[in-house]
């Protein structure tokens, strides 16, 4: 899974937590009251054509109570600063603002990596300026992962692997503090077990620092391995029974749709079986059961199935 895709996910599933660390300073007034809501994709993609950028994450803050207007957060990430483009982010801020009908909009760019990008943008002559843009940077190489090693934000916490870490000590420090944090912050076992492949992911601990994480941190790495393994193997399990059970119900229709197509020909002869050979070979297993019921009484293919 891409950088982007896993940031989207992170961002749709802790929306609260995720604009509390990466736009402290415009989300310190959305409180508990307020509702935050993911702008469709397909809408967007719909409204912006081409122009559209599927890995943004647009967040629509709305207080219930009207006593502020809405909010619209447009959040991206960069895994590469290099890579990032200011005019493409305003213009994508500046199409949601009018489908949107809104000038509450806050851009926020997240780097993945220690780099530089263009951080303002100014339109104008020699006496004006008709047009600035600017964005909140969220930098996280540059953030010092000890300050965050004890949050309560389970987004600061999982994204601990991704803050500045100068050793293997401080990055395998940086790798447990994250994973208790998931297992202290998170109840849900689905949940865990995605977000510790997102956390292995961004820590891509060496081999060595892999033994220092086990040497130093003995229980939890025991825990961990076991935990990740118990819910892998349940998710297999679960697979290999849905699919066990899809199959049964697959072979219990195809059953039911050969012995109506028999029985059509059997009493309207093969040419009825062949008209209706498609509809019968697509219903279900009630409705199969149900036309079989009726082909004891009809007296033409019709009765059958109208």
């Amino acid at each position: 899974m891409s950088h982007d895709q896993n940031f989207k996910n992170l961002i749709l599933d802790y929306p609260r937590q995720a604009l509390a660390f990466f736009a402290a300073e415009e989300a310190a007034a959305i409180d508990a009251g307020v509702r935050i809501t993911p702008l469709r994709q397909e809408q967007l993609q719909e409204r912006l054509g081409e122009r559209f950028r599927e890995l943004d994450v647009p967040l629509l803050v709305e207080w219930p109570d009207g006593r502020r207007e809405a909010l619209l957060f447009v959040i991206e990430e960069e895994s590469a600063a290099r890579r990032f483009d200011i005019h493409r982010l305003a213009h994508y801020c500046l199409d949601l603002a009018q489908l949107c009908e809104t000038t509450r909009v806050v851009p926020v760019v997240i780097f993945l990596d220690a780099g530089h990008a263009v951080e303002r943008l100014t339109l104008g002559g020699d006496r004006r300026t008709f047009l600035h843009f600017s964005y909140l940077s969220c930098w996280l190489r540059s953030i010092p992962y000890k300050g965050y090693s004890e949050s309560d934000n389970l987004v600061a916490r999982l994204m601990l692997p991704n803050m500045a870490c100068s050793t293997s000590e401080e990055r395998v420090e940086a790798y447990a503090a994250a994973l208790r944090g998931l297992m202290e912050l998170e109840r849900d076992p689905e949940r865990q077990l995605k977000y510790i492949d997102l956390v292995d992911i961004y820590a891509a601990l060496s081999d060595n620092e892999a033994a220092l994480y086990a040497q130093r941190y003995p229980q939890e790495s025991e825990q961990m391995s076991g935990f990740a393994q118990r819910f892998r193997e349940e998710g297999l399990k679960q697979g290999m029974e849905q699919g066990r059970q899809e199959g049964m119900e697959q072979g219990l229709q195809q059953g039911e749709a050969a012995v109506l197509l028999r029985l059509l020909e059997r009493k309207f002869g093969a040419a009825a079986a062949e008209a209706y050979r498609e509809r019968v070979e697509q219903a279900d297993t009630d409705t199969l059961l149900e036309w079989s019921e009726r082909i004891l009484t009809a007296e033409d293919p019709e009765a059958v199935f109208h």
